[in-house]
C-alpha cells in the first residue's frame, strides 16, 4: 500500500495534457495515518488484517499449488499471497460520476491487488532467492492474464514501491498490480513513438536500442534472454531498465525459460543495487503492451528507477530533468555490484 493509497473514487484529466489524477470523493475522509499498524498484514498470522487471497502459492512435496481462502478457512503457509488492496487507488464500485470538458472526469474503475512477494517480514525484494523471484513472476503473469478476461480492464500496470521515499507504507517485500480502462498516458506515449519508428525505419526501437547497448559501456548486465542497462537519457541517478533480448511485446505470454532468466537478473540486479548503493528506496515498474483489441504494441520491459535525490522546479515545473550521474558512471558503478551479485547466485567465486 502506499502512501497515497487512500479510497479514491475519480480519475480527473488535466484542462489541456494528456495528464490524468486520482483523486479521492469530496464526500468521504479518505486520509490514511502516517503511523503504521502495530502488526504488518503482510505477515503470516496476520491474514485477517487483510481481505481473503484470491491466490495463495503453497509449495507442497516439491509441487507449487494455486489456492484460495475461502469463508472461514484462510490458507496458511503459502509463499507468495494475492488479495485485494484495502486502501485501492482504484475500485470496481460500480458508479457514473463523468463530467465533461474541461473539467473531465471519471470513475477511477478498476482492480487493485497487492502480491506480497515473501512471507518473511525481513526479506525485501533484494535478498529474496531466486526461486522466490520465479514464484513471484509466474503469480504476476497469471494475474495479469486473468485481469485481461475482465471487463473494463485495457491496461494493467505492475509496479513496487519500495521504501518510504518511494512512496511505501509498509516495509514487508510487495508488488501493486493495478488496471485501468483507459491506457495511462506513459505508455500511450511509448506506443506512438514505437509506432511511429516502425512506420519510418522499418524495425523496432527498442531492439534497435538493445544491439547498440549490448556489451556497450552503458551495459550492467546480460543473460541468455534479458539485458540490463543504463539509458542513454536517464531521469533518475543509476536509473537502470531490463529488456528482454528478443523481440516480444507480450510478458504474459513468455515461457517458463525466459521467467527463470528474469527472475535471475531481477534478483542480481535489485541485490547489486542494494549494496552498491547503500539499500536505496526505489520504484520499478513494467511497461507492457496494452493485450486488448490495440494494434500500437510496445517490446515490454522493465524500468527501475532509485530515489537518491529530489526534484527541483526545472524538474517539476518544465519536465526538463538534472541528473547529476552518467549513465556511463552509473553503468560501471551498478555493473561491478551485480556481476558480484550474479556471481554469488551461480556459485561463482
Amino acid at each position: 500500500m502506499s502512501k497515497a493509497g487512500v479510497i479514491l473514487g475519480n480519475l480527473k484529466k488535466d484542462y489541456v495534457l494528456e495528464k490524468f489524477v486520482i483523486l479521492p470523493d469530496s464526500h468521504e475522509d479518505n486520509i490514511l495515518s502516517d503511523a503504521p499498524p502495530e502488526k504488518c498484514p503482510y505477515c503470516p498470522g496476520n491474514e485477517s488484517m487483510t481481505g481473503p487471497a484470491v491466490i495463495s502459492l503453497v509449495s507442497k512435496d516439491g509441487m507449487l499449488q494455486r489456492l484460495s481462502d475461502s469463508e472461514g478457512s484462510v490458507i496458511e503457509d503459502w509463499c507468495v499471497r494475492v488479495f485485494q488492496s484495502q486502501y485501492p487507488a482504484v475500485n470496481t464500485v460500480a458508479h457514473n460520476d463523468y463530467t465533461d470538458k474541461p473539467l473531465y472526469s471519471e470513475p477511477a474503475y478498476g482492480y487493485h491487488q497487492i502480491v506480497v512477494a515473501s512471507p518473511e517480514h525481513k526479506q525485501d525484494l533484494s535478498k529474496i532467492s531466486v526461486e522466490q523471484w520465479e514464484n513471484v513472476l509466474l503469480v504476476i503473469q497469471e494475474r495479469v492474464r486473468w485481469l485481461y478476461t475482465q471487463k473494463s480492464v485495457t491496461y494493467v500496470s505492475i509496479y513496487v514501491d519500495s521504501g518510504r521515499e518511494a512512496g511505501t507504507f509498509y516495509d514487508h517485500a510487495h508488488l501493486n498490480i493495478v488496471t485501468f480502462s483507459t491506457i495511462p498516458p506513459i505508455i500511450e506515449l511509448e506506443a506512438e513513438g514505437s509506432h511511429k519508428y516502425v512506420n519510418e525505419n522499418g524495425n523496432c526501437p527498442s531492439c534497435n536500442i538493445i544491439s547498440v547497448e549490448l556489451g556497450g559501456p552503458r551495459q550492467i548486465l546480460a543473460t541468455d534472454s534479458f539485458l540490463a542497462f543504463s539509458p542513454w537519457a536517464p531521469t533518475y541517478p543509476y536509473e537502470f531498465w531490463i529488456y528482454p533480448r528478443r523481440h516480444t511485446t507480450s510478458f504474459s505470454k513468455i515461457p517458463q525459460k525466459e521467467i527463470s532468466d528474469l527472475a535471475l537478473i531481477l534478483r542480481a540486479t535489485i541485490g547489486g543495487m542494494s549494496k552498491g548503493l547503500n539499500s536505496p528506496a526505489f520504484n520499478l515498474v513494467f511497461h507492457l503492451s496494452p493485450e486488448k483489441k490495440n494494434s500500437r504494441q510496445i517490446h515490454w520491459h522493465i524500468e527501475v528507477y532509485p530515489q537518491t535525490n529530489k526534484w527541483s522546479g526545472l524538474q517539476r515545473g518544465f519536465g526538463i530533468y538534472v541528473n547529476t550521474v552518467s549513465p556511463e558512471a552509473s553503468a560501471e558503478v551498478l555493473g561491478s555490484a551485480c556481476r558480484k551479485e550474479l556471481a554469488g547466485l551461480v556459485g561463482i567465486t
